[in-house]
């Protein structure tokens, strides 16, 4: 392999090379601009998260077969008054006006005109100020079309009363969600270039040194969405948190790795006069760890195809396709350019033979000193200060309800909050339960049913919804005491999953029960996340940890960079979950978080013990331990604390985005990446190679 890079990058760092190099890109980007679809064309509001043969999804799937009036997506229309109750005929007049008005997707409106007093005043709150009307779009509506239906509602109702309306449930949420990325993607994509900028102008202050990355991460970001584009008109579906995440990626790795190139380059420019020649040597020794650095996240994100989360698998084709692409680029694209630029790429400090390479009083080179001259305090200082981060991990809670993750602003949520204020807990998300016996199922049977269910742990209320198939398939909705979305509910959803056949056994009935509905998923969701948690962590551990023998040829090495990094991420989301709280007030996270979190922290994380060892390994050939760490320590330490720097602040711009989760995901990201850039990868991991590693038995192994 190092072979096959070294082929190709000698021939890329030649006049004629970087020229053909260039323009390849140039026709291949335009190419891919005019013809292929935009990926945004195939992008959703979410995902199936949960795979088809989960018990909540099973059970779904036989509400939709037996009662297929229920199909469709939900909306709950929450009406309240500014003072004072809210008269039924004021409401029946709104629904009347809704249901006129023939709006697309609505095919039914509860005729509350035509209901008994007494049956219309069950859709009250018990003080009358607010009301709870369910209604039902047609399942085949785009996200696009819900929004534009949730619209022209609230036209309708605005113009036939001064009732507010607040349009919750799955049908609010995902015309609510449109928006919000709609308008959070330009935030994001801006926030990013425009951070990055500043970054590189005032840690390098030179202007071509800003530009030059972020106009390869600009070539790359057109031919990545392109890509994805033909990718989706094949049949992919594109999360928007994916779309997101990726472009941060994206822009992190590009910016990573070309700042790898052009310190390397720089050193070269010091030796050589010829800039083809200065850049060939200099990609001769970073090629192979960059390139190497990009395989270690390609690696990761095709282990997500092991996980059984829709979120998770999606994240697979999208970040391994564009991984693969800032590979590519990296060892073309992006020598390419500072080959084009020469000396010219760092003015004003333009770098000329016989220039110091590194200046010995440089806080790295400080740093490097202090490390291998005191390797145990190094290593028990940060060491501490590690498991101690660590240790708030017992302290995570989790967050089941995906409404605390969108703005508080946002009308489906506010919707929402009034539910949960003015209604039941319970009644926030009803289970449904099915049986489904081999015959007609009697009065006393279906009472002997309910009885049991109610008996159930934390239940509130069952009633019996509907019967189907001459009585042989009976309905029931269910409510817990508590909200739906708690730990209790969940965990007693949980238990009355595992005793169903008892449940049916114990009422007389010979048949299978089916339980969906909100909570019914989070335990599948809670279930299936623990299991991918586990799976992904061993597999993306071990197969890294492969790849790193391979790139170092040694076991020992590997042993250091995989054992300091799987700390740091521990480290990190303790440190994470803790600075949360204390800044932010936020308490709790999404499960995907911890997932997430290991994923980016791992596979970019490595990146920089790889850099590092690499150049260890490199100078050891011609010093000792100590004097290899040291100058190794100080050439690398300032391109890597100031790529971890932008890595870190480009992470941090997803907190830019409306969700939550992205919030707290970038936050952890960006802290777990400053920890390697400054302890892992500036003292941890030197001090243990200096404290392990001896002369003799290395140049043994030599």
């Amino acid at each position: 392999m190092k072979t096959f890079l070294q082929t190709i990058t000698d021939r890329v760092t030649t006049k004629k090379g970087m020229w053909i190099t260039l323009a390849v890109w140039l026709v291949a980007t335009m190419a891919l601009a005019v013809f292929a679809p935009a990926a945004k064309e195939y992008e959703v509001t979410s995902i199936d998260s949960l795979p088809k043969d989960a018990q909540s999804v099973i059970a779904q799937s036989k509400v939709d077969e037996y009662f297929s009036d229920n199909a469709g997506i939900p909306a709950i229309l929450v009406f309240q008054a500014d003072e004072g109750d809210i008269e039924i005929k004021d409401l029946a007049s709104v629904m009347d006006e809704i249901s006129a008005a023939e709006i697309n997707g609505v095919d039914e409106v509860i005729p509350l005109s035509a209901l008994p007093p007494q049956a219309a005043a069950g859709f009250l709150s018990e003080d009358k100020s607010t009301a709870v009307i369910p209604l039902t779009l047609d399942a085949s509506l785009e996200n696009k079309q819900i929004k534009e239906s949730k619209e022209k509602i609230e036209e309708v109702a605005k113009d036939a009363s001064d009732l507010k309306l607040y349009i919750t449930g799955p049908a609010g949420i995902a015309a609510d969600s449109l928006e919000l990325f709609s308008r959070a993607d330009v935030v994001l994509i801006l926030s990013t270039v425009g951070l990055i900028l500043i970054l590189l102008i005032v840690i390098y202050r030179s202007p071509l040194l800003a530009l030059i990355p972020l106009l390869a991460a600009a070539f790359v970001y057109e031919a990545v969405m392109q890509v994805l584009g033909l990718m989706g008109m094949a049949g992919l579906e594109i999360g928007n948190q994916t779309l997101s995440i990726m472009s941060i990626l994206l822009f992190a790795a590009v910016i990573d790795y070309s700042l790898f190139v052009f310190s390397r380059y720089r050193e070269e420019l010091k030796e050589h006069e010829d800039k083809f020649e200065a850049m060939r040597l200099a990609m001769r020794e970073t090629g192979m760890p960059v390139f190497f650095s990009g395989g270690t996240v390609l690696a990761a994100m095709l282990v997500l195809f092991f996980a059984q989360f829709g979120d998770y698998r999606n994240f697979a084709p999208t970040f391994a396709m564009a991984m693969a692409v800032i590979m590519i680029a990296s060892v073309t694209l992006v020598p390419a350019l500072f080959t084009l630029f020469g000396r010219k790429s760092f003015w004003p400090k333009v770098p000329r033979v016989g220039d110091e390479k590194v200046k010995s009083n440089s806080i790295w080179s400080r740093i490097g000193r202090f490390v291998t001259r005191k390797p145990g305090v190094a290593v028990a200082l940060v060491s501490v200060f590690l498991l101690l981060s660590a240790s708030n991990m017992f302290n995570l809670k989790y967050e089941f309800n995906t409404m605390n993750s969108f703005p508080e602003d946002m009308p489906s949520r506010q919707g929402y909050n009034i539910l949960e204020e003015k209604f039941e807990k319970g009644d926030l998300a009803p289970t449904t339960v099915i049986f489904e016996g081999t015959k007609a199922v009697s009065e006393e049977q279906q009472k002997a049913l309910a009885d049991e269910l109610s008996a159930q742990t934390l239940v509130s209320n069952v009633r019996l919804n509907g019967t189907a198939e001459d009585g042989k398939v009976l309905n029931y909705q269910l409510t817990f005491e508590e909200s739906p979305y708690s730990f209790e509910s969940i965990n007693a959803m949980e238990d009355m999953i595992t005793e169903k056949d008892k449940i049916a056994d114990a009422s007389g009935l010979d048949g299978n029960l089916y339980i969906a509905g909100e909570t019914a998923g989070s335990v599948d969701d809670r279930a299936i996340n623990d299991r991918d948690l586990l799976v992904i962590v061993a597999l993306e551990t071990l197969l890294i940890f492969i790849m790193l023998i391979v790139l170092t040829k040694t076991i020992r090495m590997p042993i250091y960079m995989m054992g300091t990094i799987l700390v740091s991420f521990l480290a990190a989301l303790g440190l994470g979950m803790f600075l949360t709280n204390l800044f932010f007030d936020i308490d709790t996270i999404s499960n995907r978080v911890p997932l997430y979190s290991f994923v980016f922290l791992v596979a970019l994380g490595i990146d920089y013990n790889i850099m590092l060892i690499s150049r260890f390994q490199e100078e050891r050939k011609k010093h000792s331990v100590k004097e290899a760490v040291e100058i190794a320590v100080a050439n690398t330490g300032g391109v890597i604390s100031s790529a971890g720097i932008i890595l870190a602040a480009t992470f941090a711009v997803l907190m830019t985005q409306p969700i939550q989760l992205l919030f707290v995901f970038g936050f952890i990201v960006a802290v777990g990446i400053l920890l390697d850039t400054f302890l892992i990868r500036g003292i941890l991991l030197p001090g243990l190679i200096v404290f392990f590693e001896k002369d003799k038995a290395v140049k043994q192994e030599a």
